[in-house]
């Protein structure tokens, strides 16, 4: 499975972003993670191959929404009220659940997105 993330750039606070990532290949959960400067990779949200959506709270804060086109194996965030806290290399990524817990199997190259006035 090769991921090709696609969105990103530079935005001023409160704007909004789209982030997509096309997929080749068989996919399943797919899956957003972000990696601040300085910081460890966190997973930002999830969507099953059915749309069913999970999302991390403490990131997300009800800005953020993640959506799938299975037709065209495509991903995508849609990113609003951005803050420069938000400022992030973004993954996009296919993986599994497995109970509770996602495991991430494939990764793409990231997509910078940059928050600043």
């Amino acid at each position: 499975v090769q991921l090709q993330a696609s969105g990103g750039g530079l935005v001023q606070p409160g704007g909004s972003l789209r982030l997509s990532c096309v997929a080749s290949g068989s996919i399943n959960v797919m899956a957003w993670y972000l990696q601040a400067p300085g910081k460890q990779r966190e997973l930002v949200a999830t969507i099953t191959s059915d749309g069913v959506t999970s999302c991390k709270d403490s990131v997300v804060k009800g800005r953020f929404s993640i959506s799938r086109d299975n037709a065209k194996n495509t991903v995508f965030l849609q990113m609003s009220s951005l803050d420069p806290e938000d400022t992030a290399v973004y993954y996009c990524v296919n993986g599994i659940y497995r109970g509770r817990y996602y495991y991430p199997h494939h990764w793409g190259q990231g997509t910078q997105v940059t928050v600043s006035s």
